[in-house]
């Protein structure tokens, strides 16, 4: 079975062919340097981009890999949560396609895809527990299949990606800034009790980093010899004094720590309530930080856990991991019709796909 996925829920753009579980072919075009002269993203820019480049994304992997739009089983493509402008480029694009070729239409959740993205790197094992981290969510999911996800525990106002962008961001650090603190943490011992470790004085398993972010402000605005005057460069990075570079590694470090250590309680403390799994599957662009991965390898050796981690080119937006969603649901039988409707952030994704044989 060959589906082509759509993605363009945020500022990431692309396609990609997955025949029966295995990558075929990919294009990616990203708008990190158009955004970064706004220090993130801007909705009405992304959504402009992702309909200029898009079409040309289309026709390069279909000339690349050989493959006709006749040749297709389904089209699948990110229908949320997003940037809901950005998230109707790609659900148009792949309602015109679906019905031009007349192949099925498949909606995925962006969510759920990425913590089923290293299926394509190995097989995965389920009852799972499910740690995503991105910009925009840090949810916890009981994974019972590829179908059957049950939301634990959630961001309730800043995610952990979104804690990364902004600290970053308060340091004037090049966007995105997420990847610098990793670099710079992982020079220095993490000062423990620098920062709190946020919303874990309670018995949920819901996350809150706005309290994070704020000691972070305090910090900064205690510290301002920190700051880059204006936005640095990558260069600016690397060139920094050592004496500077040594006490920005060790805020970074104290920073990632708590984060980190944050998810590492939650995760605990959500195995604990599901009682039996036989992996712990992380995901998310925050997913390749160093601190995280070391936290939840931790976590899963602790308890007898496989861990299954993504490649790191498959923990940010990306195409490969909707084509294999969409895989997934379709071997599953699953569809959608032209009523297909794109999910804003804050929008709960339904499950409101049908069988196959229903829509015969």
């Amino acid at each position: 079975m060959l589906i082509l996925g759509i993605e363009t829920s945020c500022d990431e753009t692309a396609v990609a062919l997955v025949r029966d579980g295995r990558l075929l072919g990919e294009e990616l075009a990203t708008q990190v340097d158009t955004h970064a002269l706004f220090g993130g993203v801007v909705p009405e820019i992304a959504s402009r981009e992702h309909l200029r480049v898009l079409p040309r994304l289309y026709r390069e992997l279909m000339r690349g890999t050989g493959v006709d739009a006749g040749d297709l089983d389904g089209v699948a493509v990110a229908r949320g949560p997003g940037l809901l402008g950005s998230l109707l480029v790609g659900v148009s694009f792949a309602k015109g396609l679906s019905l031009a070729s007349g192949v099925p239409l498949i909606g995925v959740n962006h969510l759920w895809a990425h913590l089923l993205a290293p299926g394509l790197e190995g097989e995965l094992e389920f009852p799972a527990l499910g740690l995503l981290v991105s910009g925009g969510h840090t949810h916890t999911y009981l994974i019972q299949s590829p179908t059957e996800f049950t939301l634990l525990g959630r961001t309730l106002d800043d995610a952990a990606g979104e804690a990364f962008d902004k600290t970053a961001k308060m340091l004037n650090f090049p966007y995105p800034g997420g990847r610098y603190i990793d670099e710079l943490a992982r020079e220095a011992e993490p000062d423990t009790g620098m920062f709190p470790r946020p919303y874990i004085e309670n018995p949920t398993l819901d996350f809150s980093f706005s309290g994070l972010k704020t000691a972070v402000a305090h910090y900064v605005a205690d510290h301002p010899e920190l700051v880059f005057e204006t936005m640095a460069d990558p260069q600016a990075v690397a060139d920094l004094p050592a004496e500077r570079r040594a006490s920005l590694a060790r805020v970074c470090a104290s920073f990632n720590w708590s984060v980190a250590d944050t998810l590492r309680i939650k995760v605990e403390r959500a195995l604990k309530q599901v009682g039996k799994v036989k992996s712990l599957i992380v995901a998310g662009g925050v997913a390749a930080n160093t601190g995280v991965r070391e936290a939840m390898r931790s976590v899963a050796e602790g308890n007898g856990l496989r861990l299954t981690l993504p490649g790191l080119s498959l923990c940010t937006d990306n195409g490969a991991m909707i084509a294999h969603a969409g895989w997934l649901l379709a071997e599953a039988g699953y569809r959608h019709g032209l009523e297909l409707e794109a999910i804003p952030r804050g929008r709960i994704v339904p499950l409101d796909w049908e069988r196959a044989s229903e829509r015969a």
